[in-house]
């Protein structure tokens, strides 16, 4: 038999693993009360698999799969940490998990009083004063923000069209600029990798809306002209944007709020303890001033003078719902309980380790590869695979060839402002011992694109899966199951 089907045709005729409850209801009266276009006129093709070869197929999948409990994953941008699985358990405990979002709200005051609570962490971490949690995604939290902008605008009569971004802006960032409506400028970073107040002076008009700015930036290194940009942004009539995303580098010690950004959005499933990965679940929180709070997405949960907590739907200045619910409830509780769990010290001391770890890590391995901006980074750091290159081994081979090491890759070719980028954030969670490994795999590979340059380019070896047609594979899936 082929090894395809040993591994995923467990399917054998007239096998169950499951028994279903008794109705007491006989067949026809179940059909009867479905309506006719919704009856199924054959037989559904689904797996007869026993319970116990059911079980033994995904655990053998998810050992396969390589994953943040299974080994380190320095994506860079994506903050890939290690996650208290306490934190899991809160999120699942009964009176969370089972409660209806319909139901009325003095049914849930404990619910009502952690959304509460976590916003007001987060709007304190960010030194701004209102937050909405409703967005499920960074990018809805951008989304979010933007229309949040606009609608300032247009209620001071103003309607400008473009927005303000860097080269080494996310790619969420000029996306969300133009699912709003808007077009970008694009500013160019210094030889030193961040922007200088000039060069947005010279494209600062009354047609700018604001700057998008991600800080620290997404080649590590901390945007310290961010200051003099928010005020030459203001004195323009603009408003200022911080991505979130690398919020994991700074808690504590920097606040965005506190130097002029007006709007942000956090990725709760990247830095406040939901494991992501896969496409979600995520949660886009977004922060604004107190100026810009009566834009925020309707509901607003706010106190009333007896102290409850209600879901205020008369804002007439919102931007409207994003979501059919208040968002990702899940995200919010794990949120709360690494906030509260840590408290301030602990947060500030997450970010402190996650700087550390980088700078240990790029110091280590900047012998061998490239380093484009040859400072102190943040939490991560950007190297380049040039010189490798010029030996005929791409980035891609190169990160291809760690996966034979049980080591996920960094971001590759991103940010685009350095050739063949290899993009690393090795977070606050792993260990010396890690760290130190990382950096031998690298060296080894590096001196292998020496020595041995065709055995890097057909990695990887070892992994379940060899190296695929990745444009193929994009282009025709082939996930569902055929009886």
């Amino acid at each position: 038999m082929e090894e395809k089907n040993l591994i995923y045709e467990k399917s054998v005729k007239g096998r169950c693993g499951y028994t279903l409850p008794n109705t007491q209801n006989s067949e026809q009266e179940i059909l009867s009360k479905i309506p006719d276009e919704f009856l199924r006129v054959e037989e559904a093709q689904l797996p007869e698999v026993t319970e116990g070869e059911a079980m033994r197929h995904f655990v053998a999948l998810s050992v396969k799969n390589h994953h943040i409990d299974k080994g380190f994953y320095p994506l860079g941008s994506c903050t890939m940490k290690y996650n208290p699985k306490l934190n899991d358990v809160a999120a699942s405990l009964h009176g969370f998990t089972d409660h209806h979002p319909l139901a009325p709200c003095s049914s849930a005051p404990g619910i009502l009083r952690l959304i509460y609570e976590l916003s007001t962490d987060l709007a304190e971490i960010a030194g701004l004063d209102a937050v909405s949690l409703q967005p499920v995604a960074g990018a809805q939290g951008e989304f979010a923000g933007l229309l949040i902008m606009r609608a300032y605008h247009q209620q001071n009569g103003r309607s400008p069209k473009k927005i303000i971004i860097p080269d080494s802006a996310h790619g969420t960032n000029p996306a969300s600029v133009t699912a709003v409506g808007y077009t970008t400028i694009q500013v160019k970073s210094n030889a030193q990798g961040i922007i200088e107040p000039s060069v947005v002076a010279e494209v600062m008009s009354d047609d700018v809306a604001g700057m998008m700015m991600t800080n620290p930036n997404t080649l590590g290194l901390f945007e310290s002209n961010c200051q003099q940009i928010a005020d030459i942004v203001h004195a323009g009539g603009g408003l200022m944007y911080n991505d979130g995303a690398n919020v994991n580098a700074h808690m504590g010690l920097y606040r965005p709020g506190d130097v002029g950004f007006d709007i942000m959005h956090y990725n709760l499933h990247k830095t406040f303890s939901t494991p992501h990965g896969g496409g979600g679940p995520g949660a886009g929180a977004v922060a604004v001033t107190k100026e810009l709070e009566p834009f925020l997405p309707l509901p607003v949960l706010e106190k009333k003078e007896d102290g409850s907590l209600f879901f205020n739907y008369d804002r007439p200045l919102s931007i409207g719902r994003l979501h059919g619910y208040f968002g990702n409830f899940g995200n919010m509780v794990r949120a709360y309980a690494y906030i509260h769990t840590l408290g301030g010290t602990g947060l500030r001391r997450v970010s402190e380790n996650a700087v550390l770890n980088a700078n240990y890590l790029k110091e280590i391995v900047r012998e061998y590869y490239d380093l484009p901006y040859d400072q102190h980074c943040m939490h991560e750091f950007v190297l380049s695979g040039n010189r490798q290159k010029k030996l005929g081994v791409r980035t891609s081979d190169i990160s291809k060839r760690m996966l034979d090491f049980g080591v996920h890759s960094p971001t590759n070719y991103f940010p685009l402002i350095v050739p063949e980028a290899l993009m690393i954030e090795p977070t606050e969670t792993e260990s010396v011992e890690t760290l130190d490994r990382f950096a031998e795999i690298m060296k080894q590979i590096a001196h292998e694109a020496e020595t041995d340059p065709e055995m890097v380019k057909a990695a990887p070896h070892t992994t379940p899966v060899r190296r695929l047609d990745e444009v193929g594979a994009a282009r025709n899936l082939d996930v569902c199951y055929k009886g």
